[in-house]
């Protein structure tokens, strides 16, 4: 992965690709787009409860691959940065994830989706992991946020295993797929608080667009 040629300067993030024990989580290219819809055809019933795009699935590989150069061109202008969570030797999607801007200046909001076949196998916490550290380490937010919905457990373990704090549960302000209102848990990291959780001894190694290595 990582660029010999000598760098024309210091590398500097984002991170475009992050390699974590068992994971690769790189952002998303359009040739990924086959890769993208299994994952998701094979996940719709897994994905509906819990994330609202999921209720216009099944759709044509087209849309993805129009969906996969938006979040290619909002990641490489620097907008948001969503990635896409890939075996090692990249063959299977196994699942998105993403360091979004929504949550404001110098924050991110992680959040994540597991494809319904490699669930229980703490991917999702090894991805929230690394992304925590990126975020702290390259991207220098002060803050990072995971929003779930308190009926999804497994969601929920993942900032709880990582050290972050529940900082309450707002109530019906976010909406189901069908419009329904629903809770959601908002947990939260400060960059101070950061050092002393284990996303902090996370083993990763991060690079940039050019694959110099970041971490």
């Amino acid at each position: 992965m990582e660029n010999t040629l000598p760098p024309s300067g210091d590398p500097a993030g984002p991170a475009y690709a992050i390699q974590t024990n068992r994971l690769l989580v790189r952002c998303w290219n359009p040739p990924d787009a086959p890769l993208l819809k299994a994952a998701i055809d094979a996940s719709i019933e897994h994905l509906r409860p819990w994330m609202p795009w999921a209720s216009i699935e099944p759709q044509p590989l087209q849309s993805k691959i129009d969906l996969l150069r938006r979040f290619r061109a909002e990641f490489d202008a620097g907008r948001d940065y969503v990635y896409g969570i890939f075996s090692r030797d990249e063959t299977v999607v196994l699942g998105g994830t993403g360091l979004h801007t929504r949550a404001g200046e110098r924050a991110r909001e992680i959040g994540y989706w597991i494809h319904a076949d490699y669930i229980n196998r703490g991917f999702a916490t090894e991805v929230a992991a690394a992304l925590t550290k990126v975020a702290f380490e390259v991207d220098k937010v002060q803050r990072i946020e995971i929003h779930c919905d308190p009926a999804n457990v497994r969601s929920a373990s993942v900032p709880r295993k990582l050290g972050y704090r529940l900082e309450g549960t707002l109530r019906r302000r976010a909406r189901m797929a069908d419009g329904s209102p629903r809770d959601t848990m908002i947990w939260t990291l400060f960059d101070d608080e950061y050092p002393a959780t284990p996303a902090a001894t996370a083993e990763i190694e991060a690079f940039d667009a050019i694959g110099r290595r970041l971490l």
